[in-house]
């Protein structure tokens, strides 16, 4: 069906009035004794303030030599240009408010709502995303969201990730959920960093202990490394893997599986290179740190090489540490004992290795 043209702009029937009168020399005041009517109401057809009657448009036929339905298909035209025109204007203060609850281009584009043309359906899947019955209301989060209040395209960012891994979230099923038991499956947890490849045992492992596990990439503006939080009484731990890099993937969910098993209560969206400085946060820091690499065994190994760590003694000091060698220099890029630059064929990317199992949203 071809698409149905629309003129970009319909000039109203009194411009076309005033044209003919022009052509006759004839004043406003001629036209009104012309056709009988008082010269306020011509006035006001030249003015678009009155509109054209059909007994208006016999007379201005019968007076110009044109028919009558010259006169109302001009009227008719006109008004509904300016209909289009107020709902057009309508579908754009929509919009902005769609625009400004989240970012609709990148929801769009990770298919987490679906495209469409019409402003109806797609005011209803936003809705539908954040479980809202219409946009004026607040998005219903389990997190509580701590991000500025200011609605800037961070926030809102933020908002629909954390919203989408919730989506994500409610539709796992988990076992019970006891803090105790996931404290002491931490060494079982801890027995997957030898390998990179046992990072695809980590979802069902950590859903078997009663924790939704969901991995989506951070949106534009988020600057996210994962997050704590809980649905109904199981502890949600989400990662978006931003640096993909066996290291960070292993320190991420440890300081964030840290919250859990401290018993920190609340909601947490890191970015873990630039934690807010407060306890919790700190705790969780430590927690990670610790439960990866021996504080004590790591001393011993830096003072016995230091300044020089070649990969030969790192992928040792691994070995003995039962860790990959990736997370030994992720630590040790970390604390500036080697350049950033040096060794990085040990960071590995994890991505391809969950992706090819589904796990990455």
């Amino acid at each position: 069906m071809s698409q149905l043209l629309l003129p970009a702009r319909v000039p109203p029937p009194g411009r076309i009035l005033v044209r003919e009168l022009e052509t006759r020399g004839w004043t406003q005041k001629d036209l009104a004794e012309i056709t009988g009517r008082p010269v306020q109401t011509i006035n006001e057809i030249v003015q678009a303030k009155k509109q054209i009657t059909p007994e208006t448009a016999l007379d201005f036929g019968e007076a110009f030599g044109t028919s009558a339905e010259f006169w109302t298909n001009l009227e008719t035209n006109y008004r509904l240009y300016l209909a289009r025109k107020d709902n057009q204007a309508r579908d754009i203060t929509r919009k902005s408010q769609l625009y400004s609850l989240a970012p609709i281009s990148e929801l769009l584009k990770r298919g987490w709502i679906q495209a469409t043309d019409s402003i109806d359906d797609l005011e209803e899947k936003v809705c539908d995303f954040f479980g809202i019955d219409s946009i004026d209301q607040p998005p219903k989060l389990a997190i509580n969201f701590r991000c500025s209040q200011e609605r800037d395209p961070e926030a809102i960012a933020q908002l629909a990730w954390a919203k989408q891994v919730e989506n994500l979230a409610a539709q796992q099923t988990v076992s019970s959920f006891d803090r105790k038991q996931l404290r002491a499956a931490i060494p079982k947890i801890l027995a997957l960093t030898r390998h990179a490849e046992d990072v695809q045992h980590i979802p069902d492992l950590l859903l078997s202990l009663g924790v939704h596990f969901v991995i989506v990439p951070h949106l534009s503006k988020t600057y996210l490394d994962g997050a704590a939080f809980y649905l109904d009484s199981h502890p949600i731990v989400a990662l978006t893997l931003r640096y993909d890099r066996i290291d960070s993937f292993w320190f991420t969910l440890m300081h964030e599986l840290g919250h859990i098993v401290a018993g920190h209560q609340g909601s947490y969206l890191d970015d873990l290179g630039n934690l807010a400085v407060n306890d919790e946060e700190s705790e969780a820091n430590q927690l990670a740190a610790n439960w990866l690499i021996d504080s004590q065994a790591l001393q011993e190994f830096v003072v016995q090489h230091k300044p020089r760590f070649s990969r030969k003694a790192i992928e040792q000091f691994a070995q003995s540490q039962n860790r990959h060698p990736g997370i030994i220099l992720g630590r040790l890029h970390n604390d500036n004992l080697v350049p950033h630059k040096n060794l990085r064929v040990l960071l590995i990317k994890v991505s391809s290795l969950l992706k090819q199992k589904g796990f990455i949203h």
